[in-house]
């Protein structure tokens, strides 16, 4: 499935627990529609000691959410938006911000 969020994208997060939070998507994990977003869905790790005598530790990482949970941001009016295409005038898909119709990319 194709989606018109690409990495890299300012995303705001409209629903779950990090609702209102803002983030730059670091991976897409298009086969299951959802998306990892920087600074949000904070999970939590455990690991056993590999050693007797070494503690155990606790990773940090961000947790895919479903990529229906969040809106891109416009890099120019700084508002959640829809996205659209365009065609350029040598034929090229442009994606533009439905709120301010100025380019994305």
């Amino acid at each position: 499935m194709k989606f018109k969020i690409k990495k890299g994208d300012t995303v705001a997060v409209l629903a779950g627990k990090d609702k209102g939070k803002e983030g730059k998507v670091t991976q897409i994990l298009a086969k299951e529609n959802r998306i990892v977003v920087e600074g949000v869905n904070i999970s939590f790790k455990h690991l056993r000691a590999k050693q007797s005598g070494q503690g155990g530790q606790k990773i940090q990482f961000f947790a895919p959410i479903d990529i229906s949970n969040v809106q891109l941001l416009c890099p120019k009016c700084k508002k959640n938006s829809r996205v659209g295409i365009q065609l350029t005038d040598d034929k090229k898909r442009v994606r533009i911000c439905k709120k301010c119709q100025t380019a994305i990319d």
